[in-house]
């Protein structure tokens, strides 16, 4: 009798109630509020739902992200091997290849202005830099929060990772994934401050056809001219070009499509489990991590100003030419920050297309939020 007490005693000793905090029931009700989000509101389930189910279980099961000399038996947690391959920048960079091989860049070939927008756009990313620096953050640390502002979640994980803070990266990873989930609520109000319904009425011309040869071409010269200048783009400018040349080159159907199906799902799934288990009670409940999630937004909010600022430059620049709405698009959250310049057109004029042209300066961003991290890896000798 006295051996069934003291077994049963051990089995409910094993189980999660005994070792949860306070902290950790507050993350499960987080990971609960993500996955609500996700779910029944459809922000970006494909990334915000594996976050939310990854941050449920390690404040459930902590030892889901241990170190294997944590372990009795050498073995570490099986997050914690996810985890090492975001700390590695391998994730990553193939995220930005499966990008490359289900974008048409075409938008932009056609519309070169939409660089302008694009860069534009990361105004957000040098003024959270500076403000993280005034807030108390290391340079290092502030460079990595502040790439927030480009709306990339994998671009944040890559210069987290990169300039060794990975300390910071569980809360910037979901700062920047919960942004771009955000991206049809934060983004229309600063579109609307900004412009007057005049200007969000302004049609544009339709794009010029672009030739298969541009298409095959603009990969190969963006690869070039870039990683000539800033080496240190290669991983992901690299991989974003080549998943695109994949695309148009139109001799390799099966990579196309492993790169922008089957990889790209099997990376989200490895990446977003990974990001979320780093949000652990003891790591996420600090008073940096408020900072972080405020530092996040502020550069978000300067980024879609920047890009519709230009935008409104660039329109009495062409004679009313460009729709200032467009800018909005210049940071990286594809398709969604173009989707949402479209959404904010269509409410001025339900007839006015504006997709395309705002896809010119969403891809712009893409690579404008990737020069900037290979900026801040230079200035730091990375």
């Amino acid at each position: 009798m006295e051996y069934i007490v003291s077994t049963l005693g051990n089995l409910i000793h094993q189980t999660a109630f005994f070792n949860l905090t306070y902290g950790n029931f507050i993350m499960i009700l987080v990971a609960f509020v993500f996955l609500y989000l996700a779910i029944k509101w459809g922000f970006e389930p494909l990334l915000l739902l594996p976050i939310a189910f990854g941050m449920l279980l390690v404040n459930i099961y902590p030892d889901i992200m241990a170190e294997p000399e944590e372990m009795s038996n050498g073995v570490g947690g099986l997050l914690h091997y996810f985890y090492i391959l975001d700390e590695w920048s391998i994730l990553p960079s193939l995220i930005f290849m499966g990008v490359g091989a289900m974008t048409d860049f075409g938008p932009l070939i056609a519309n070169p202005i939409s660089f302008l927008m694009g860069a534009a756009a990361q105004l957000g990313i040098y003024m959270a830099y500076f403000l993280a620096i005034f807030l108390g953050f290391n340079d290092k640390a502030a460079a990595a929060i502040s790439i927030i502002g480009g709306a990339d979640g994998p671009t944040s994980i890559f210069l987290a990772g990169k300039l060794g803070q990975s300390e910071f990266m569980g809360p910037i990873a979901v700062a920047a994934y919960s942004y771009m989930s955000l991206v049809p609520i934060i983004q229309p109000p600063i579109m609307k401050l900004l412009t007057t319904k005049e200007e969000r009425e302004i049609r544009m011309e339709q794009l010029r056809p672009v030739s298969k040869l541009e298409k095959i071409l603009f990969p190969i010269v963006v690869t070039v001219i870039v990683c000539l200048i800033l080496p240190t783009t290669a991983p992901l400018v690299g991989m974003l070009m080549l998943g695109n040349l994949f695309r148009e080159s139109g001799v390799v159907k099966q990579l196309t499509e492993t790169a922008s199906n089957a990889l790209m799902y099997i990376v989200v799934i490895l990446l977003g489990t990974s990001v979320g288990a780093s949000t652990s009670a003891e790591a996420f409940l600090k008073a940096t991590t408020l900072k972080i999630v405020f530092l996040g937004l502020a550069a978000f909010a300067f980024g879609t100003a920047g890009g519709v600022i230009l935008g409104k430059i660039l329109c009495y620049a062409t004679g009313r030419k460009i729709n200032p709405l467009i800018g909005s698009a210049g940071v990286s959250a594809v398709p969604m920050a173009a989707r949402v310049s479209q959404k904010v057109g269509a409410e001025a004029d339900p007839t006015n297309f504006l997709l395309m042209h705002a896809m010119g300066a969403n891809v712009a961003g893409v690579i404008g939020t990737a020069v900037a991290a290979g900026t801040f890896m230079a200035i730091f000798g990375v």
